[in-house]
């Protein structure tokens, strides 16, 4: 549900509104002027809420739903009730979510957690620090000697940005995130406990002990990254860790030195990418996926939660399991298994009996 008090309506929609962002028209009857005052689920939606469908898991919903719209994608489009007026596109989540962004502005980036503009006499700003007009620091807040940080930046409470870090135009940072040896773009999301810019894990092992390597590379952030929670992307050794523009990463995601990721991708929790490995342009990795160093995964490759990469992996292909290989591949391995742990039982019953 959602709650005003967290997150106040900036705006209501009326159908024509709804129909121009999906670029598509309403159906003959409906009432364009016809305002929604909210957006909410299928189960739970009333006669002045949006909701949108495009998941058959939800099509019981969809019978039975109460909204007074929905955004439906052209294969469900039959199953929307009679009462409810059908808004058709094959992007329907999308539009939702674009008309949830301009309803709840707040709810789209972490905003200042003390309600105020400008610097805060409780935070700590090195005079050779540049800030840009509209930059907005908490209390607690540590900003290092020469960092720079552009207009409409907010820098959360007890976050700390080091020396000579650059940080470009309307960016958030979360309380309590930390960036070192780093330069962001615009538009950048880091949520709470993000660490950027850390040192890497290198050592040079050997019988008399474990020598530390001096991590001296950055971290490079583009334009319109998003990193969740808690996560974390260690500066390179002698080279720099790159984070491309428009990826999304997910909370508890570990981003090892070296590491080169494209743009575009998508990073889902507790993904764990070890050293000197490249993920080159809108690569999605599932949950808990392991990538081990020094490996290249190819433009557009999907790796399947909990799978473990060893190797490369090819453009556009789809790989699951541990060690990952091609997704048929490790589907038919499953069935194989099964049917010989089945074999098995059956031998084992047929023992017994005789």
């Amino acid at each position: 549900m959602t709650e005003s008090i967290f997150f106040p309506q900036r705006q209501t929609f009326n159908l024509r509104q709804v129909a121009e962002l999906a670029h598509t028209t309403l159906p003959d009857g409906a009432d364009g002027e016809f305002l929604l005052k909210g957006v909410a689920p299928l189960e739970s939606a009333g006669p002045n809420d949006l909701a949108y469908m495009d998941n058959p898991a939800y099509v019981g919903a969809l019978g039975t739903t109460q909204a007074g719209a929905c955004l439906v994608t052209p294969r469900f489009a039959s199953k929307v009730p009679a009462h409810t007026v059908s808004i058709v596109t094959p992007l329907a989540y999308r539009v939702f979510a674009q008309v949830m962004g301009q309803m709840f502005p707040s709810a789209m980036r972490p905003e200042t957690t003390f309600a105020a503009t400008g610097i805060s006499p409780g935070s700590f700003v090195h005079p050779s620090a540049r800030l840009e007009h509209g930059v907005t620091v908490d209390p607690g807040a540590v900003i290092g000697p020469h960092a720079e940080i552009g207009a409409g930046t907010v820098i959360g409470a007890h976050s700390v940005v080091g020396p000579h870090v650059k940080i470009g135009r309307d960016c958030s940072l979360a309380p309590q995130v930390t960036v070192s040896n780093a330069f962001i773009g615009n538009r950048v999301i880091l949520h709470s406990g993000v660490r950027i810019g850390q040192d890497g894990f290198g050592f040079a092992m050997g019988p008399q002990g474990h020598l530390k390597v001096p991590q001296i590379g950055r971290v490079i952030i583009q334009d319109d990254v998003e990193i969740g929670a808690n996560s974390t992307v260690d500066r390179g050794a002698s080279r720099d860790t790159v984070i491309g523009e428009g990826t999304k990463i997910d909370n508890l995601v570990q981003i090892a030195h070296n590491v080169v990721i494209g743009r575009h991708c998508v990073i889902v929790a507790q993904v764990g990418i070890a050293g000197s490995s490249t993920l080159e342009d809108y690569v999605a990795l599932g949950g808990k996926v392991a990538v081990k160093g020094h490996v290249r995964i190819g433009m557009g490759a999907q790796i399947a939660a909990t799978s473990a990469v060893n190797g490369d992996v090819p453009p556009g292909a789809r790989w699951g399991g541990v060690p990952a290989r091609p997704m048929r591949e490790w589907f038919r391995e499953i069935t194989a298994l099964k049917k010989l742990a089945s074999k098995g039982d059956s031998d084992k019953d047929d023992g017994a009996s005789s």
